[in-house]
C-alpha cells in the first residue's frame, strides 16, 4: 500500500510571544502581520502544521537583510533541515531582533521546502518606528 502524501498548512504568521527553543511549546501568535516594528527581542515568523508526514525532511531558510557579523562580513542566510517528528506536527520558523536595530531593518524572507518545492513562504518587513516631531504632537492636540 502506498504511503499517503503529507499535508502542509500554514497555521499562522506574524509577531509571537517570546519563544524558548529548549521547550516543546511553540510561541503563541500575538498579531497576524508581515509588517513588524523593529524592537529588541521582538519575535516574528511562521508556524506550519504537518499531517501524515512523519519522517519527512524539510528544508528551511531565513533570508535576512545584509547583516554584518563581528568581522564586518555579510552573514549568509540561516538555513538547515528538520525532520517531521510525528504524524500531526507543528514547526515554528522565526527570528528575533538583537542590537543594533538599524542593520536589521528591511525584508526578511522565510521559506520551508519539502522535496524541492516551497510549502511556506512569507516575507516580513522590519521597519523603524517613526519619531513624532514636536510639531506633529501639537497638530494632533489641536484636533
Amino acid at each position: 500500500m502506498a504511503k499517503s502524501k503529507a499535508i502542509f498548512t500554514l497555521q499562522s504568521y506574524g509577531i509571537y510571544s517570546t519563544w524558548d527553543s529548549n521547550t516543546k511549546a511553540l510561541p503563541q501568535i500575538a498579531q497576524f502581520t508581515t509588517q513588524v516594528q523593529a524592537a529588541i527581542d521582538v519575535e516574528f515568523g511562521l508556524i506550519i502544521h504537518v499531517k501524515k508526514g512523519k519522517g519527512e525532511k524539510l528544508q528551511y531558510c531565513i533570508y535576512h537583510p545584509d547583516i554584518p557579523d563581528q568581522h564586518g562580513e555579510i552573514m549568509p542566510p540561516f538555513s538547515g533541515y528538520v525532520y517531521v517528528k510525528d504524524s500531526d506536527w507543528q514547526f515554528y520558523l522565526g527570528d528575533t531582533i538583537w542590537p543594533p536595530l538599524e542593520n536589521k531593518l528591511g525584508d526578511w524572507r522565510m521559506t520551508i521546502a519539502h522535496n524541492g518545492s516551497i510549502i511556506a513562504d512569507k516575507t516580513f518587513t522590519l521597519f523603524k518606528a517613526k519619531q513624532r516631531s514636536e510639531e506633529d504632537f501639537w497638530q494632533n492636540k489641536r484636533r
